[in-house]
């Protein structure tokens, strides 16, 4: 029978256009499928054999009636385990939790599987099996409470849009930083980018917190959120010589030549006297290096133009004056954005000493001198 159904589904399968089929021969549904005829014939013949035997009769009867329990539940996993094959072939569905629903679908026909073997085993009916098991419903409860704990987790990632596979999560507690490559009834995998594995409770996916970089993978850009720290005591205003010097900056002549007409004609309005450089409004070299930072920002081919570019200055601290560079990259690709990153910055600590500012660096000498 093996041979006769694997000949013709096989045949079958490998012309026909749809892989479903070719999910099902994978699968060993027509293995299981041939048991049915010989399972059938054997039942039948059965009782005739053994009529002058009939406490054989009821133990044979007692056996195929288990044994037909068995082979149903091994077709429809077969059967379960194709959909799940063929649902993650399609775009669709490949990022969906289906290994968590074909568990909790397994679990509960495995259960009254095992009601059915019982009821035949014991003789009893099924309700009585079940009246007991309701009596017991704290104790499996318990033993379960995984499994529920997880097959809720299940529907609430798959409800609540929470976790696909193939995203980039973060969570520290379990030191999880990679893809998800499985979510299944009891466990999410997780691929690191060293390559290691590291596996995560599924109901803790809703108890608990954890970093999904989809949203970032989605959007336009990647965020580039990092600080230069500028020594406080190299900041001073500019003179009209140090104006004049920087004017030869593309990015900044434009933006120096009006802001220097503004400053001359407020000072001049309200009378103020000059002579000393506090008096009035004035340009400083690390005002003038936040604007030309934003500019470098804005004509960098790198960097995406429709999202937040920004250069802030930050509250001072005892390393100094941060200058944080917030902006988003074009690029997502990690390898790609580092590069991105890393150019932007070298640059700018490159053209720092041209606008007479220091990079604050720790210097171990004077520690220990004091």
């Amino acid at each position: 029978m093996k041979r006769v159904f694997l000949t013709i589904f096989k045949s079958y399968a490998s012309k026909s256009r749809n892989t479903f089929d070719d999910f099902l021969v994978k699968n060993k549904t027509f293995d299981y499928l041939a048991h049915i005829v010989p399972l059938s014939l054997t039942i039948w013949i059965v009782p005739m054999l053994f009529i002058s035997f009939p406490t054989a009769e009821k133990y044979l009867e007692i056996i195929f009636d288990i044994m037909v329990i068995i082979l149903t539940i091994w077709v429809l996993r077969s059967i379960l385990r194709t959909f799940r094959d063929y649902l993650k072939s399609l775009s669709s569905f490949k990022d969906k939790p289906i290994d968590s629903y074909v568990q909790v679908f397994m679990i509960f026909v495995w259960t009254i599987g095992g009601i059915f073997i019982f009821s035949s085993m014991t003789g009893k009916s099924i309700w009585t099996f079940l009246t007991a098991l309701g009596a017991m419903s704290a104790v499996i409860l318990l033993i379960f409470k995984d499994t529920i704990l997880g097959f809720v987790a299940s529907i609430q990632v798959a409800v609540n849009d929470t976790v696909r596979i193939g995203d980039w999560i973060t969570m520290e507690k379990y030191g999880a930083d990679g893809d998800v490559v499985e979510i299944n009834l009891s466990s999410v995998k997780v691929q690191n980018f060293d390559k290691t594995i590291t596996t995560i409770p599924t109901y803790h996916l809703t108890s608990e917190s954890f970093r999904n970089w989809r949203g970032m993978m989605d959007s336009g850009g990647r965020r580039i959120k990092r600080s230069l720290l500028i020594k406080t005591a190299s900041i001073s205003f500019l003179s009209n010589d140090d104006i004049e010097r920087l004017k030869k900056v593309t990015l900044i002549s434009e933006y120096l030549e009006n802001k220097q007409q503004e400053i001359s004609l407020y000072n001049q309005n309200n009378n103020i006297d000059k002579s000393n450089p506090v008096n009035g409004r004035n340009l400083t070299n690390m005002g003038v290096f936040r604007i030309y930072v934003a500019s470098y920002l804005e004509n960098h081919p790198y960097i995406n133009k429709e999202m937040t570019i920004m250069s802030r200055q930050l509250a001072p601290s005892a390393q100094g004056i941060p200058l944080e560079i917030y902006a988003f990259s074009n690029d997502k690709v990690w390898k790609n954005y580092e590069n991105i990153m890393a150019d932007i910055f070298d640059h700018l600590l490159s053209a720092i000493p041209y606008f007479n500012l220091d990079v604050f660096e720790l210097n171990f000498d004077i520690i220990n001198k004091e």
